[in-house]
């Protein structure tokens, strides 16, 4: 007897068997003559404990005097935004303020993750060099699939609703100080999450309890 059923459920139980079809698996893209770390987090975004896994991006809005540049890490735990930086223009310096903001912000025990994109911002020397003095450890996706850092960029499309499309940006000022209030004010503290059970991130965190250790 046939049995219809849509793409989605056969591609997941290919991927369950371990099998392929003719064309074979996609190939993943990589930067050449650049040596970037491996993809530690594989699209399982999932902690259970804050500081375990960081995701971090770009994003940029134009206003009338030009464009503005924000680099935010975000804490897949509680989805807080954990460091932020912005800028009129985007380098190795972007990135590294807002991952300095983070390590200061939560001092974070090693061993956690920081994943982003291959942009050239995030390979650059100084950016990996910043993790790794953390005690972190750095994680890329593959090139060209937003999918990767899909939790960063839902906040971004977040953000571009909530905030950034909503009217014409007259200054850099003007929406540097938006974008403050919104990561700092509404979003961390105020925003609720279907995914948080309906907190907002501060919230979240403050109802965690770390595991008790055995005496």
């Amino acid at each position: 007897m046939d049995v219809v059923v849509s793409e989605n459920p056969v591609a997941v139980l290919m991927s369950l068997a371990g099998i392929a079809g003719l064309s074979g698996p996609a190939k993943v893209k990589k930067l050449k003559g650049i040596a970037t770390a491996d993809d530690l987090v594989h699209r399982k975004f999932h902690r259970l404990a804050p500081n375990e896994l960081w995701v971090t991006d770009i994003t940029e809005h134009p206003t009338r005097e030009g464009k503005i540049y924000c680099c935010a890490v975000l804490d897949a735990f509680s989805r807080r935004i954990v460091g932020w930086s912005i800028d009129n223009h985007q380098d190795s310096s972007l990135v590294v303020n807002a991952l300095d903001m983070a390590i200061k912000n939560r001092r974070p025990a090693p061993g956690g993750i920081v994943h982003a994109d291959h942009g050239v911002q995030f390979t650059s020397w100084a950016f990996t060099r910043r993790i790794r003095a953390a005690g972190l450890m750095p994680s890329f996706g593959t090139i060209g699939d937003g999918y990767d850092n899909a939790m960063m960029k839902s906040f971004w499309s977040s953000m571009q609703i909530e905030l950034l499309n909503r009217k014409r940006w007259r200054t850099r000022i003007d929406l540097a100080n938006a974008i403050f209030e919104y990561i700092e004010i509404f979003y961390n503290r105020q925003r609720r999450h279907s995914q948080l059970n309906y907190e907002s991130p501060v919230t979240h965190e403050l109802r965690y309890e770390p595991p008790s250790i055995p005496a």
